[in-house]
């Protein structure tokens, strides 16, 4: 609707171009009266002398003819440009007459065509001028047409000056979203699924005297889909869908935000039932009385206003209030009590099970490569929204693309997930050799801490390339979604955070600035475990955390409620686990240098690690073997990709063949090519089919037989081993009942042939 009406907008703009283009032409446009003026005494001077007075002085005129048209007469001079074949619509001179005068004119004329004065005049009847009818009908309708433009912009002036009550409403009639788009949040779509059944059938709920929820509050961080619910709801409801933001209601007008809340329950019952879907509703709900303003505050009027048309005097049944927030703990009491937002539904992050189920969803319109495997990424993007998965997927198709890759692979995956979490690498930043085997190092220490630490989570990939403000990192992902932090766990983290600055000290005997974000990550994680988690052995079971903190900024200003004394115990404590971990970080590092060598030639040979590298290296693989593993499989990779580029490329080759063909035989029937023509192109779409037809199965021998001999060595092993089995059964003599034991050296042959 609102296209259409800036449509006409711009038609009627191009409309007031087009015509006062065309009235300032019409100003330059002579239309046969703009020579000189002649009385008719003078006229008659003209054809008698071929010369007339005018103000005293007598001006000489050639006379080569006269053209006698509505009323007017023109003189054309014999030396004008315009000739008798070519009446012209401008004249040099021209004059009134009338049907009194005429023939005395004619007179003149003939009079003065046999004195040689004057060349010939025309006698043809008038003829009727369009122009003079049609130039004074533009003037007058152009001056209507802007009055009334003129009216029309005053009176949306003075509407708009009284519409600021009026919403911004959006509404969703027709929502393509369904709840099989959603993936991840089974329990969520089961409770919103109830409202959309009430709408449908509210006759099953109302004969159980069940009364549907007035309003539901979808809760969650941002991107996990708060949203996406509500367009989903609406899709599978199929009722009036009225959508608003919180900050629609608050204008710098005071009693707008009140008046707009009327005007949207308004309409809503004019269209109930319906649902009214209010997102960010934190803006326009927070608790009053936190202001300066008290209760005068336009934002407490529109809350109050809020509450009053969710429940209040007047019933709003067949009206369903959605709204989405991540900020649930700043909302007015009064808006969640029931009655108003009987229901919470809470968004959580999605577990592995549901990240998978959106990879799938995100997925569909993308072509992976048979290497992607769902279950490990949703393994690793631990932590991530459906929100940050798509934009992951979506980077991922972004390098693809960049590398002309027919298929995603897992590493522009597992780069999506760094640009997301880190940014992108800065590959082109200049780094000095000495800076770079340092930071090579000092990865190295994370790893290796991070492998041989029982608690700590798997190393996923390592990289000494900038990325972000880091140079470089080390990730590692969790292998399930605990929510619970153990104490072996927190403190082998901290180890783990400390192997950058243990591994500079061994091997530099120097340590640099670069851990200064591992040791804010390790303070934290002590400071949460003496002061949050009751893990620390002097304080125990004693959460030392804020109590009462204000409202207004929130960390802004907090009030301890413990002694100094137990604050520098509490401080001693948190030095205790660092120096501890410290330690143990050391420890593990001093032991295990050589693997700590290895990692580091190998990150500065490769820049970047992954798993399966890391556990390579661990297992006491040289750095000379993972690299060249690491190139074989890069090599088969790229063979891979070029073979995929080329039957893609096949395919669509035959697939321009077979619209040429198409094209050809509509062609023939319209006789612009012939029946030959057409037959040559069948002719080398066959060829060139068969030729295809032949490359795909020479490939597919080739994958046979690579199979084959893959499968031959394995089975041969099986069938050599089942006859020395069997030999052996036939050759082991039978133990006599009479001896009870069995002797060592039998004893140690029965384990090496388990």
């Amino acid at each position: 609707m609102n296209e259409k009406k800036r449509g006409g907008f711009k038609l009627i703009y191009l409309v007031i171009i087009l015509v006062v283009a065309l009235l300032v032409a019409l100003l330059f446009i002579d239309f046969g009266n703009n020579g000189t003026y002649l009385e008719l005494s003078q006229v008659n001077d003209v054809l008698e002398k071929e010369e007339y007075t005018d103000n005293g002085k007598t001006v000489k005129v050639d006379v080569a003819y006269i053209l006698f048209r509505d009323g007017k007469g023109y003189i054309i001079v014999e030396n004008s440009k315009y000739a008798k074949d070519q009446m012209p619509s401008y004249s040099d001179y021209w004059f009134y007459y009338n049907s009194n005068n005429y023939l005395g004119l004619e007179n003149s004329c003939k009079t003065a065509i046999k004195n040689g004065i004057l060349k010939g005049y025309d006698t043809r009847p008038a003829g009727f001028n369009v122009w003079d009818i049609v130039v004074p009908v533009l003037y007058i309708g152009f001056a209507i047409f802007m009055i009334w433009m003129l009216y029309r912009m005053v009176s949306n002036a003075n509407r708009g000056a009284m519409s600021f009550g009026k919403t911004k409403i959006k509404s969703y009639q027709i929502s393509k979203v369904r709840f099989s788009d959603i993936a991840g949040m089974d329990e969520e779509k089961a409770e919103l699924q109830e409202i959309v059944e009430f709408l449908k059938n509210p006759k099953k709920f109302t004969d159980l005297g069940a009364r549907i929820p007035k309003g539901v509050l979808l809760v969650g961080q941002p991107g996990t889909g708060k949203t996406l619910l509500a367009r989903a709801v609406a899709g599978e409801s199929k009722v009036p869908f009225i959508s608003i933001s919180g900050s629609d209601f608050v204008e710098m007008f005071v009693g707008v935000g009140a008046s707009r809340v009327r005007d949207l329950f308004e309409q809503a019952k004019k269209n109930k039932p319906c649902i009214v879907f209010i997102d960010e509703i934190d803006a326009v709900g927070r608790q009053r009385g936190a202001g300066l303003g008290g209760g005068n505050d336009e934002r407490e009027q529109t809350l109050n206003q809020l509450l009053v048309e969710m429940d209040g005097f007047e019933p709003n049944e067949g009206i369903i209030v959605l709204a989405a927030t991540n900020r649930s703990d700043v909302l007015d009491p009064a808006l969640m009590r029931p009655g108003r937002f009987d229901r919470q539904i809470y968004v959580h992050i999605p577990d592995v099970k549901g990240r998978e189920g959106i990879l799938r969803i995100h997925a569909r319109n993308k072509p992976l490569d048979e290497s992607v495997d769902f279950s490990v990424l949703a393994r690793i993007t631990t932590g991530f929204t459906g929100a940050d998965i798509e934009n992951m997927l979506n980077e991922a198709a972004i390098l693809a693309a960049r590398a002309n890759r027919p298929k995603i692979i897992m590493e522009d995956i597992t780069e999506g997930i760094n640009k997301v979490i880190m940014g992108p690498q800065k590959k082109s930043r200049l780094v000095t050799d000495r800076e770079r085997k340092l930071t090579a190092f000092h990865e190295a220490g994370h790893t290796i801490i991070a492998k041989k630490m029982k608690y700590c989570e798997d190393v996923q990939e390592v990289s000494i390339i900038p990325r972000g403000s880091a140079g470089g990192y080390t990730m590692s992902r969790p292998e399930n979604d605990d929510m619970t932090m153990s104490y072996n766990k927190a403190c082998d983290t901290i180890a783990m955070s400390m192997g950058g600055r243990v591994a500079e000290e061994l091997i530099f005997k120097d340590i640099t600035s670069g851990a200064s974000s591992d040791i804010q990550h390790a303070t934290k994680i002590a400071h949460a475990m003496v002061y949050d988690w009751g893990m620390s052995k002097k304080i125990g079971f004693l959460s030392l955390g804020a109590q009462n903190m204000v409202f207004i900024g929130r960390d802004y200003q907090t009030k301890n409620d413990f002694s100094e004394k137990l604050a520098g115990i509490a401080d001693e404590e948190i030095m205790a686990i660092l120096n501890e971990n410290y330690k143990r970080a050391k420890e593990c590092l001093t032991e295990n240098v050589d693997i700590l060598k290895e990692m580091a030639n190998l990150l500065l040979a490769r820049e970047t690690i992954y798993k399966d590298e890391v556990d390579m290296i661990m297992a006491g693989k040289k750095t000379e073997e993972v690299v060249k593993i690491v190139e074989e499989r890069e090599r088969k990779q790229k063979e891979k990709e070029a073979r995929l580029k080329a039957e893609k490329q096949r395919l669509e080759k035959l697939e321009n063949y077979r619209k040429k063909i198409a094209d050809g035989e509509n062609l023939v029937k319209m006789g612009i090519i012939t029946e030959e023509e057409l037959k040559v192109l069948k002719e080398e779409f066959k060829k060139y089919e068969a030729e295809v037809n032949a490359a795909v199965e020479g490939k597919d021998k080739v994958e046979k037989k690579e199979l084959v001999k893959k499968e031959a060595p394995k089975t041969e092993v099986k069938k050599a081993e089942t006859k020395s089995e069997v030999k052996k059964v036939e050759k082991k003599p039978e133990t006599p009942k009479s001896q009870p034991k069995t002797t060592k050296k039998d004893t140690k042959n029965d384990e090496d042939g388990q």
